[in-house]
């Protein structure tokens, strides 16, 4: 603890008191205990502090047990990006799939039985969703994290999400502001830009912001990334006339505004991540999320660096107290919520439901699964299954994914089931598809991508393995962009566990 800190303790707990760090296990550490007694406002976890259910739940009831009802934040999209299931994939598919259905009353549903899962876990504050425009089809980081490429579409189930999550006691945060979806640029790597008039982006950008907080949106997100209009050359995260001037003054919103990750490299390179977290604080940020791999010295060198912006006087004693107050409130919102939640918990449907179905009754399908099979789209014949071979073209991690499973192979004997990494040189892949078309003569043949269009490699094996095998089935669990002149083409919209179970359904692999 510093010499400043010490010296002036209430600063400090003002400090402690917009701050939700992370730890790196299972168990909290005892510097995150001492620090929720001392005042800190709560925790973020990511998938290192979750094993399973019963962990996660003794994990934050401990949590709650040092404080009273702080903030426990966690970033659960379902699909692509899952936390609380990264070792086996999310059972709920993502915002991708549930645009194409464009059932504004489903989103809700999953919502709601999203927010009761995580309710149940003792995680009140929910990093989602994502209501990014996604209108760049080459989007590095949101793709199918977005409800679509329509800001009508993408508003009105971005309402839906935000009801349904917050219905369960679950505070939504909707992200990221003031939109990512038509980047083509990773904001955890650079810092990207929105290349449009700020015209452009208030007619089609902001209308799911607009959805969101007139649905009572507890929290926004702002993003790494500039627009030049508005925020010059400073990212909107640490943008004065991103979230006071627009934000809160012209779209009234009145809750916390919850930092992005302070480690990604847009921000961290150029300012190191105590001043970011200084600059975000001064522009109008509530509370500073510090990003997965962060530790201890992080979270003290952040608490000094707020603590000395204000004794500088760089960061107004007024800002940081108002920041507290906003996070304080959420904290009491959540409390108020959790109740009433848990006892409409009955009537709401989980990931699980049917597990308890009487003997002779219909099992009732998970809202998940039953979703995910209502996105499946399918192009051309589907030849009859027969024993096919299954061979996967895997991209590199996204970092805001993570490595969580995927794909179909759980759905197909070991044998069955081969892999082509798109980082195979485009000289070797002529090599690469060769033992997979031998292999597969004389049987079907089923070739799983994810994203092909962002991949060169992927589309190259692709073309290979149709000139061949032009009976192939095509199944593309990323954003169906890119369409080869293939006999049958199936699109899940998502790489979830849903998704990947709702398309084994359709080409007939369950039950293997």
């Amino acid at each position: 603890m510093t010499q400043e800190i010490t010296a002036d303790p209430a600063l400090g707990r003002l400090a402690d008191a917009v701050l939700i760090p992370p730890f790196g296990s299972g168990r909290e550490p005892d510097w995150i205990r001492a620090a929720l007694r001392g005042g800190l406002a709560g925790v973020t976890l990511f998938g290192p502090n979750v094993q399973d259910g019963r962990q996660l739940s003794a994990l934050t009831a401990r949590l709650r047990a040092a404080t009273t009802e702080p903030v426990i934040a966690i970033d659960e999209e379902g699909g692509d990006v899952t936390r609380i299931s990264h070792r086996t994939g999310s059972d709920y598919p993502g915002n991708a799939a549930l645009g194409a259905i464009d059932d504004t009353e489903l989103t809700r549903l999953v919502y709601a039985a999203l927010g009761a899962d995580l309710a149940a876990l003792g995680i009140n504050l929910d990093l989602a969703p994502a209501v990014d425009v996604n209108t760049a089809p080459d989007n590095p980081v949101i793709g199918t994290r977005s409800f679509g490429a329509d800001p009508d579409l993408v508003a009105r189930h971005a309402a839906a999400a935000v009801t349904g999550l917050q219905s369960a006691g679950v505070a939504a945060c909707a992200k990221h502001f003031p939109g990512h979806g038509s980047t083509s640029a990773d904001s955890h790597l650079v810092l990207a830009t929105v290349d449009a008039p700020l015209s452009i982006v208030r007619s089609r950008d902001l209308p799911p912001f607009e959805a969101a907080i007139g649905a009572g949106v507890r929290a926004v997100m702002p993003s790494h990334l500039r627009v030049p209009e508005l925020t010059g050359d400073l990212p909107a995260s640490l943008s004065r006339r991103a979230q006071t001037d627009l934000l809160r003054g012209e779209l009234g919103f009145t809750g916390v505004i919850v930092s992005d990750g302070l480690e990604m490299r847009a921000v961290s390179e150029p300012y190191g991540i105590p001043e970011a977290a200084v600059l975000a604080v001064i522009a109008g940020t509530d509370l500073l999320c510090l990003g997965r791999d962060q530790d201890q010295l992080s979270f003290l060198a952040v608490r000094a660096a707020l603590v000395e912006a204000v004794r500088s006087g760089r960061l107004p004693g007024e800002r940081l107290e108002e920041a507290a107050a906003r996070v304080a409130d959420l904290r009491a919102w959540t409390s108020a919520a959790a109740l009433p939640a848990a006892a409409r918990a009955g009537g709401a449907p989980r990931a699980g439901d049917g597990a308890g179905s009487t003997a002779g009754a219909p099992a009732i399908v998970p809202i998940g699964l039953a979703a995910a099979r209502r996105a499946v789209a399918v192009s051309g014949q589907l030849p009859a299954a027969g024993r096919p071979l299954v061979v996967q073209l895997v991209p590199p991690s996204n970092l805001a994914v993570g490595a969580v499973p995927w794909g179909l192979a759980a759905f197909v004997p070991a044998d069955s089931y081969r892999e082509i990494s798109t980082a195979t040189p485009a000289t070797g892949l002529a090599a690469a598809v060769s033992p997979v078309l031998a292999d597969a003569a004389g049987r079907p043949l089923v070739i799983v991508v994810r994203d092909a269009h962002r991949h060169a490699t992927a589309a190259g094996a692709v073309t290979l393995m149709l000139a061949e095998r032009p009976d192939a089935v095509v199944v593309e669990m990323g954003l169906p962009v890119w369409r080869p002149a293939a006999g049958s083409y199936l699109a899940s919209y998502g790489a979830a566990r849903s998704n990947s179970r709702a398309a084994a359904e359709v080409l007939g692999l369950t039950g293997r």
